[in-house]
């Protein structure tokens, strides 16, 4: 990572950028992100509106690539992610704000990824775990009832669920990059799966929105806590014969697959223009 020059250390002013990265620049300021592009790395940097342009590596800032020089306009594939000083002129990865789910058109990516920039650097801390815990709180199920497990290559928010008498399973929601901490504006659907009394996954997701594009994180956040919510308040799911009979601790047999929590894929709304 270099600091933002133009050619043969030109100042950055003296010089356009090629059209990619113009496409990429006109899309954060139409979202208000500050932005420039770096010719020697061929990346635009965002950073926060009150840090100085010529500062604006010294801290946390956000890298936009694109890969190549020449990426197809009708194609495209945008990541945005979050850089912090580690002992100048290093620097280290430490998280990611937005990585294209589908190819598509550069104006219309461009336009996604400034989105889902301007919402990390206005407020980091809100994602689109928050919207959902936020929803499933407004349906009963609080943070005594779940759980949020972080684990090198993924998250989830995990629900507890009564499966039979004196047996318990859980309901596992992420999105479709088993994640809950990215920003809404990056949302793909959530996806919820079952596990079993032994912790095991069980089937297809019981639960899964869109078709890997981006989708409105408020209205899929509320439809599948509205689903979470039913499953829990259920006192007995009544999946199969396993659980209907009378003994202490029944348990569930592996070979048996017919758990009767009914399947739902939503086809979930675009957010705004997406």
């Amino acid at each position: 990572m270099t600091t933002p020059n133009g050619p043969a250390g030109q100042p950055a002013s003296l010089f356009s950028p090629p059209p990619t990265a113009a496409t990429v620049l006109a899309a954060c300021t139409a979202a208000g992100v500050p932005a420039f592009y770096d010719a020697g790395e061929n990346v635009v940097y965002a950073h926060q509106a009150h840090i100085p342009r010529d500062r604006a590596l010294d801290g946390q800032h956000v890298m936009i690539e694109w890969g190549g020089d020449n990426p197809q306009p009708d194609r495209a594939r945008l990541s945005a992610t979050i850089w912090v000083p580690d002992g100048l002129p290093d620097y280290a990865q430490v998280g990611t704000v937005y990585t294209t789910p589908e190819h598509g058109p550069l104006g219309a990516e461009a336009q996604h990824c400034a989105r889902a920039v301007a919402q990390w650097l206005a407020d980091p801390d809100r994602t689109a775990g928050t919207v959902l815990l936020a929803e499933l709180a407004e349906r009963g199920i609080t943070p005594d009832e779940l759980s949020v497990v972080r684990t090198t290559h993924s998250d989830t928010c995990d629900v507890t669920v009564q499966l039979g008498r004196g047996t318990f399973g859980r309901l596992s929601i992420a999105d479709r990059s088993g994640s809950v901490s990215h920003v809404p504006a990056a949302h793909t659907g959530w996806s919820v799966l079952l596990h079993n009394e032994r912790g095991e996954s069980v089937g297809d997701p019981v639960y899964i929105a869109g078709d890997g594009g981006l989708v409105d994180c408020a209205q899929d956040s509320a439809v599948a806590a509205t689903f979470v919510a039913g499953c829990v308040k259920n006192p007995v799911l009544r999946h199969c014969d396993c659980y209907a009979q009378d003994r202490h601790n029944p348990r569930h047999d592996h070979e048996c697959h017919l758990y009767a929590i009914p399947r739902v894929h939503v086809t979930a709304a675009r957010p705004a223009g997406a």
